[in-house]
């Protein structure tokens, strides 16, 4: 846990610690394959997962407002060659104004 809330807090220095294990909770085992528990910020079926699963399911986004949150997040992370799935989803919800609804 300690590894995604550092990371996390690279970009949201008070990143909150129960979203981040909602995050971590809801990604579940899939964070156990370096695969997958990265994000592929210039892969557009990579994106379109992310807004069709988390962004729609979690945190209840249409469409639009996932791709402009999406949009925003990797422009946000484009520094990070590796994007951590974690990272990027708390930085979605927060993109999006939707962090209460993992906590």
């Amino acid at each position: 846990m300690a590894e995604y809330i550092d990371n996390v807090r690279k970009y949201a220095p008070n990143a909150s610690e129960a979203a981040v294990a909602s995050i971590v909770k809801y990604c579940g085992i899939a964070l156990r394959n370096k695969d997958s528990s990265l994000v592929s910020g210039s892969d557009p079926t990579e994106l379109a997962t992310v807004r069709d699963g988390f962004a729609a399911k979690k945190l209840g986004l249409g469409a639009d407002a996932a791709d402009a949150a999406i949009a925003k997040v990797v422009a946000k992370m484009k520094a990070e060659k590796q994007k951590s799935r974690v990272t990027f989803y708390y930085l979605l919800a927060e993109e999006s104004g939707t962090l209460g609804k993992l906590a």
